[in-house]
């Protein structure tokens, strides 16, 4: 069974960057498209960014569109979520999680980095 760990979560002033990892053991991470999903305390659950298993295809929630960005490098069996401009809303715990495609069911579920942005 896919198992994805997320790393490189923590404290952050408004306006820095962090880059966050999703990786993968015991499967090859180029069979599936990996979201990047986020819960704020007392929020629900949302999607922030997916991409495609090839890399082509990647989608944005409007509200990170232009500061965050998603890629992978399948040789290093990773992805990543580069985050820019950070705002105390972006204060969640963010998930990796992968499926057969962005949008459709996701199976595999990492248990997540916190990420708090506070000056």
């Amino acid at each position: 069974q896919l198992q994805l760990v997320e790393s490189g979560g923590g404290l952050v002033q408004p306006g820095g960057s962090l880059r966050l990892s999703c990786t993968a053991s015991g499967f090859f991470l180029n069979y599936y498209a990996i979201g990047w999903f986020r819960q704020a305390p007392g929020k629900e659950r949302e999607g922030v960014s997916c991409i495609s298993n090839n890399g082509g295809r990647k989608n944005y929630a409007d509200s990170v569109k232009g500061r965050f960005t998603i890629s992978r490098n399948n040789a290093k069996n990773a992805v990543y979520l580069q985050m820019n401009s950070l705002k105390p809303e972006d204060t969640a715990v963010y998930y990796c999680a992968g499926s057969d495609e962005c949008g459709s069911e996701y199976r595999y579920w990492g248990q997540g980095t916190q990420v708090t942005v506070s000056s």
